[in-house]
């Protein structure tokens, strides 16, 4: 899996979401392009979360995760629809969950959170290129406490689960 490095303009980009969380958050910004319009990415991103379509993985990885923990491979219309509000069920924990704070269809989709005491935003942007779709994630965190261990541990584990998750929505956009 490679990891997906966001691109300098879209780093200081002002995004969706980015008011949600104030002060000097913690951000972690990942990009990436796929081959298929905004309008075929769309539904993927939509569908995301535990207990919905799941948390995209390459093939060769949900090999080793039990059946009821593997995403699906297909757009399920069931899991559409998502209004500013739906909560979406993460792991995390029992009872860690998302909020969709914005969305507006195919463009964007902001998720909130709040992990103890630390507010989260989830932004995803999509923007038409060349024929394709460029995906931009970032991923906002405050306050935190020790900032310099959610920088690198949490960016390492942000960093990780993007690649895994672009890998498998690769393979399902084939």
């Amino acid at each position: 899996m490679r990891l997906a490095p966001a691109r300098p303009d879209e780093v200081t980009a002002t995004r969706p979401g980015d008011d949600i969380v104030p002060g000097d958050p913690v951000v972690m910004d990942r990009g990436c392009s796929f081959d298929a319009p905004p309008d075929v990415v769309w539904p993927w991103l939509e569908q995301l979360g535990k207990g919905r379509a799941g948390w995209y993985l390459p093939i060769r990885v949900e090999r080793f995760l039990p059946p009821s923990r593997r995403a699906i491979r297909h757009v399920d219309s069931r899991w559409l629809g998502l209004e500013v509000g739906s909560v979406i069920p993460d792991y995390g924990g029992r009872h860690e969950t998302f909020t969709v704070a914005s969305i507006d269809r195919p463009h964007s989709l902001v998720h909130r959170s709040r992990r103890g005491h630390t507010d989260v935003t989830w932004s995803l942007t999509l923007t038409p290129e060349d024929g394709g779709t460029r995906l931009h994630l970032r991923l906002r965190l405050g306050p935190v406490k020790h900032r310099r261990l959610a920088e690198v541990a949490g960016g390492f584990f942000d960093a990780l689960t993007v690649a895994g998750m672009v890998a498998g929505l690769r393979e399902r956009l084939r």
